[in-house]
């Protein structure tokens, strides 16, 4: 199997030399000293990934990241610096830097950070061909958006969900999608039928919440003329009316005992029955379920049935939380910057630096839709032209102040805070990714009142290696 090619841009010869040997064995590796030497490669050799630093001889590697994903096939790009802090590392991903990575560099850690973008590009590979597979059925649903375009995000939990839909999406297969309210499940459920082959417009979402278990049944399964006070006509539900497409039940978790034995039915026999009648018609629809709720549980207790959960669980996909991947934030905001910006007729603005990182810092418990809630807002009130933390909604600016430890009664990481920063380097230009790592669980564990299970929740990281990072950090 042919390696990927690795382009190192560093104008410091022991570090390019380094990194290429460290790295040969993995990658098929070239190194440049500057930008002129850079663009010679990235025009000559199919250059998969771009490994460059900052500052070059005077030059900046954010001229060469511009330069290099302005290509006709750009690399994925991954920026090193000695000099590094959050504000770059914000800017270098908003020209469309893949990942940031502080020197003095761990290798280990370089190598696993390539394989991820690797992935990442091969993932973005994929897509454009399902896309281009797909074209008919955009043209039908006049243009609008299809299978992945709408799930956002780099982070490794936003990759394995995209790996998912791409595996399952062509098959017959039922699948559960599970996560808390807000994490994009219906959008996952969108993506499966876009790519999964069958017609563009025959996905029907039932919102199983919304509806008694009366109108339930009968808006699934329809009804025969007569068959309860007030049908006065016969009428077809939902899963005739997908016949040959997709149903998406959202909130599956609400249905009672007897409309999930029908439901059982449906799976087992791709047949239903209309409310009145006993003569089955047969079905031929994919179901796609989604829960925030624990439906494992839920058996334990008696309240769903071990047998339809079985059913349903063929392939089970599981939303990760936004606090769980929060290096999607800042991808998500722009993306809602462009969606909010159009439909409100306003001028695209950029978040100021000070609204970035207020949006990082929140552990969002709404999830991707609080955090959408808040851009709409951040767009509607602003008429400067950037928007600032005030134009944000009140309740991130007032959940930053609780996080601002007391200096009457410091807690124990407080303690730590102050040993570190009296032996820190003198300047902020020296700023590293331990220190980074180091604020964000201080930050996280004041949040939770030094509780560790969930600061460690908060982080996506297990309690024993949260326990092992503090006694790294002293």
């Amino acid at each position: 199997m042919t390696s990927a090619t690795l382009l190192i841009v560093d104008d410091e010869k022991p570090t390019r030399d380094g990194l290429r040997m460290a790295l040969e064995d993995r990658f098929d590796c070239y190194v440049a000293a500057d930008i002129k030497e850079a663009m010679v490669v990235l025009k000559s050799e199919p250059i998969d990934l771009l490994l460059t630093d900052l500052r070059l001889a005077g030059d900046s590697g954010m001229d060469l990241l511009d330069k290099a994903l302005a290509l006709p096939q750009p690399p994925v790009a991954v920026m090193m610096t000695a000099y590094g802090s959050v504000d770059t590392a914000v800017e270098a991903m908003r020209r469309g830097a893949w990942n940031f990575i502080t020197k003095p560099l761990n290798l280990d850690s370089v190598e696993l950070l390539l394989q991820r973008a690797l992935r990442s590009r091969s993932l973005e590979k994929t897509n454009v061909r399902l896309e281009q597979e797909n074209r008919e059925l955009r043209v039908k649903s006049g243009g609008r958006k299809h299978g992945l375009d709408n799930l956002i995000g780099k982070s490794p939990a936003m990759e394995k969900v995209g790996e998912m839909v791409n595996q399952v999406a062509p098959t017959r297969a039922t699948v559960l999608i599970e996560g808390e309210s807000g994490t994009g499940k219906e959008l996952v459920a969108h993506a499966i039928h876009q790519l999964s082959g069958r017609p563009a417009d025959r996905l029907l979402v039932v919102n199983c919440a919304a509806l008694s278990p009366q109108l339930l049944e009968s808006e699934l399964f329809g009804h025969e003329k007569g068959a309860f006070t007030g049908a006065a006509q016969k009428r077809i539900g939902r899963f005739e009316q997908a016949n040959g497409g997709t149903i998406f039940l959202d909130e599956i978790g609400e249905i009672d005992q007897a409309t999930q034995v029908k439901l059982l039915r449906v799976l087992s026999e791709r047949t239903i029955e209309r409310v009145g009648s006993n003569k089955a018609v047969k079905v031929d629809v994919r179901v796609i379920a989604a829960t925030n709720k624990n439906l494992r549980s839920m058996v334990a207790k008696g309240d769903f049935r071990e047998d339809l959960f079985f059913r349903l669980n063929v392939v089970r996909v599981e939303m990760p939380a936004l606090r769980e991947r929060a290096e999607d934030v800042v991808l998500l905001s722009q993306a809602f910057l462009k969606e909010f910006s159009l439909e409100n007729g306003k001028e695209l603005k950029p978040l100021s630096d000070d609204a970035l990182k207020l949006l990082r810092s929140y552990p969002w418990p709404g999830n991707v839709r609080e955090l959408r809630t808040a851009i709409e807002h951040g767009v509607v009130m602003s008429n400067d032209p950037v928007i600032h933390v005030q134009h944000l909604p009140s309740f991130l600016s007032q959940n930053e102040a609780s996080l601002t430890p007391s200096h009457d009664a410091p807690s124990e990481i407080s303690a730590i805070s102050t040993e570190k920063q009296e032996n820190s380097l003198a300047s902020e230009d020296e700023f590293n990714l331990h220190e980074l790592e180091m604020r964000t669980i201080r930050r996280a564990l004041q949040h939770t009142g030094n509780n560790r299970t969930d600061a460690a929740k908060i982080l996506g990281i297990s309690r024993r290696t949260l326990q092992r990072k503090l006694k790294e950090f002293n």
